[in-house]
């Protein structure tokens, strides 16, 4: 027996199974037909069973028969003309399907009865044939979306930076600490100001552990209303609530295998905080409306820039999960901790924008320009830095990015838009730039000449540096040059 289907787009017919005494097999064999033969099965006129117990007779089987000859292919069914055949066009709700084909060794061995028998199959082969073509189609789907998800990971991975700026200075302590946890399920909690790079750390962690290959599921905590959070979060059945027609996944759900972060996990309502204990306890969640439980295979990251010791205190945190999610705590430092990053972070930002802007090639700093970016306080953390680097590029129309809008002579000054100073009172020039080769001098730890040193970081001759040093009473002979 022999199951095909016509392809007007191949211009022939596609043999898809196979069942002879001893095995079944699957085939995705094409046979180009000519114009009259394609005409031939189109023709609505031409019976939709017949009998062909000389294959020479029948325009169609004698054109499969010797290509098949010609090509070598050889389907079991026509491995030689000696033979009798029963042929019917599977149609289900008057929609012709493909091609049903019984042969047996011989000639002249079938007639108009076992015909008339043969055709009383047509439904249940049809719906067979259907549910078949229609199951196939579901699994390349399925491999077709694995495939997508997977492309969408690695783009996802790479949007949030397989680089992490820092990781062998400022971060140093910190990758340490990652290596060592990614190899092990257990919980992590990573704490540190707004655009201190959480999310960079909980997917470096993810692709660094077992895990990687599984999804990596991202979830702001303080983004979701309360009233949708346990939904998202664990999903829901069909009819638990107006609107849920369908069962839907949560993200739990959707991690399975790989990893979920939750950002701002501080925002977490405090009924929501108990349906995370049981995830955090048992590794099961149990659906929005559902009464059974559904066990997930996931690591848990969660973040946030808050003190939660601070609001179990006042009870807006629940105790027993601090202690659950607090296994491995990972402090995120500031920018204002990590200043030698600086360098590194502008030439990577000016990169990353240029091209997104199709700037080429990018313009490069003005004199004077690192040495802003040093002595400025950062309170927006990295966020603040790129953005800023952005709105220069904007600004810059190809000239050299100069950075003014940010003048700062201690950790603490703010912009110039914003002065420090009760009085508003403006700081000379000269004592401006004391202050900028006095901050240089601690990020360098003294050294003048050669790579890191404050010349470098100024980007200013060292003479030039020495000069404008000895003139402004800034001693250097004790230092490094």
């Amino acid at each position: 027996m022999l199951l095909s289907l016509y392809e007007p787009k191949f211009a022939g017919i596609k043999f898809k199974i196979e069942v002879n005494t001893s095995e079944v097999k699957s085939h995705e064999t094409i046979v180009p037909l000519s114009p009259e033969s394609q005409d031939l099965l189109k023709d609505q006129t031409w019976p939709d069973s017949r009998i062909v117990n000389c294959p020479e007779s029948d325009p169609v089987i004698n054109e499969i028969l010797s290509h098949q000859i010609l090509s070598h292919k050889n389907l079991s069914v026509f491995r030689n003309t000696n033979f009798s055949m029963l042929l019917m066009r599977l149609t289900l709700d008057g929609v012709r399907i493909g091609t049903v084909i019984l042969r047996t060794e011989g000639r002249n061995i079938y007639s108009e009865e076992h015909l008339r028998l043969f055709s009383m199959l047509n439904d249940p082969f049809a719906t067979a044939f259907s549910n078949s073509i229609k199951y196939q189609e579901i699994i390349r789907l399925k491999n077709l979306l694995a495939d997508d998800n997977r492309y969408l990971q690695r783009e996802l991975q790479n949007l949030s930076g397989d680089e992490i700026i820092g990781k062998d200075f400022g971060l140093k302590d910190i990758m340490e600490m990652v290596r060592e946890i990614s190899q092990i399920d257990s919980t992590v909690l990573i704490l540190g100001d707004t655009g201190t790079g959480k999310e960079v750390m909980a997917n470096a962690i993810h692709k660094l552990s077992p895990r990687r290959n599984g999804p990596f599921i991202k979830i702001n905590c303080g983004a979701i209303p309360p009233t949708l959070i346990d939904s998202e979060l664990f999903g829901h059945e069909k009819g638990a609530f107006t609107g849920a027609i369908t069962r839907t996944r949560g993200c739990f759900e959707r991690a399975d295998k790989g990893t979920i972060f939750l950002d701002e996990v501080a925002e977490l309502p405090l009924a929501a905080q108990v349906r995370m204990l049981r995830v955090l306890q048992d590794r099961e969640i149990v659906r929005v409306g559902g009464t059974e439980p559904t066990q997930v295979n996931i690591r848990i990251i969660a973040a946030t820039h808050q003190d939660l010791q601070g609001l179990v205190k006042e009870k807006k945190f629940r105790e027993d999960l601090w202690f659950r999610i607090n296994v491995f705590p990972i402090k995120m430092p500031s920018l204002r901790e990590r200043k030698e990053d600086i360098p590194a972070f502008v030439k990577h930002f000016i990169e990353k924008k240029s091209k997104e802007m199709r700037l080429s090639p990018p313009p490069p700093l003005d004199k004077g320009a690192m040495e802003r970016l040093m002595a400025y306080s950062w309170p927006g953390n990295v966020r603040e830095l790129e953005n800023i680097v952005e709105r220069a590029l904007i600004l810059s129309r190809g000239k050299p990015l100069t950075f003014l809008d940010i003048v700062c002579c201690d950790d603490r000054q703010q912009p110039l838009s914003q002065p420090s100073s009760d009085e508003d009172k403006l700081i000379d020039l000269d004592s401006l730039i004391a202050n900028h080769i006095r901050q240089a001098l601690k990020v360098s730890n003294g050294k003048i000449n050669g790579p890191g040193g404050v010349a470098e970081l100024l980007d200013i001759n060292p003479g030039t540096l020495r000069h404008r040093m000895k003139k402004m009473g800034i001693s250097y002979s004790r230092l490094h040059n």
